[in-house]
């Protein structure tokens, strides 16, 4: 059987907490002692399987990224951050190595237009038992105007984004370079949320693995374009040369 979508329990997702719209909801990541299903921890950082298993014939598991509930990714020291991506990315290909799934997707969610529930910062790492992610991706999803780029790791702009207006890569082709690769992300993150636009207040990462090569698109979320939502056609934004000049100028 040719599988082309995952099937949603809509019955259990109407059961899932939501701190990001009622923030007056118990954020069920604080509490740490009650937390079940732990599968890995590295001092604050951990992993543990998803409460709330929304999606058929998948393996969900949450990557809680911090004990600090209102902090975010841009907002980590550099040690923190290095060892969150380096667990994250672990974690990931660790269960892909197991051969149980079609592929395994490496996501982060945040803010109330990014998809997520929760605001505590955590990123989820799903095992898809049928459906290979690779499908809808191509090399040139990640082709872009260049903002920096050091010896195996290069950070740029969409020219040719999946969705669209604005999507940043950060391309790694040297793993002994990850630090270099994890504070590209944090910094992209951080003008995203801070300097990019004021009305933004949500984006996603998206993590992919390509022949090798580790990949990071980092989406900065709004209302969904609906020639996109209808049709397909992406769109691309006309002045994303000035952003790469802000960022240079900003970060550089």
């Amino acid at each position: 059987m040719n599988h082309t979508h995952l099937h949603f329990d809509s019955m259990l997702g109407r059961q899932k907490p939501n701190s990001i719209m009622n923030r007056t909801t118990a954020c069920p990541f604080c509490d740490r002692d009650s937390l079940e299903d732990v599968i890995a921890e590295q001092d604050s950082i951990i992993l543990l399987k998803n409460k709330f298993p929304v999606l058929r014939d998948t393996l969900q598991t949450v990557l809680i990224e911090t004990d600090q509930c209102e902090s975010d990714l841009w907002q980590y020291d550099r040690e923190h951050l290095h060892k969150l991506i380096r667990f994250g990315v672990e974690q990931w290909e660790a269960m892909e190595a197991t051969g149980e799934f079609r592929s395994v997707i490496f996501y982060k969610n945040h803010g109330p237009l990014s998809g997520g529930s929760i605001r505590h910062p955590h990123m989820q790492i799903v095992g898809l038992k049928h459906l290979d992610y690779r499908t809808h991706v191509t090399w040139e999803q990640f082709e872009g105007l260049v903002i920096d780029q050091q010896p195996g790791v290069e950070l740029n702009v969409s020219t040719k984004p999946r969705v669209g207006f604005f999507e940043w890569n950060v391309i790694l082709r040297d793993r002994s370079q990850m630090d270099s690769w994890a504070d590209y992300i944090q910094m992209t993150v951080d003008y995203v949320m801070n300097h990019f636009n004021k009305n933004c207040n949500s984006y996603n990462l998206f993590f992919y693995e390509l022949d090798g090569t580790l990949l990071c698109k980092i989406v900065p979320r709004f209302p969904t374009t609906p020639l996109f939502v209808g049709y397909s056609i992406p769109h691309v934004s006309e002045n994303i040369v000035d952003h790469v000049k802000l960022m240079q100028e900003r970060y550089l």
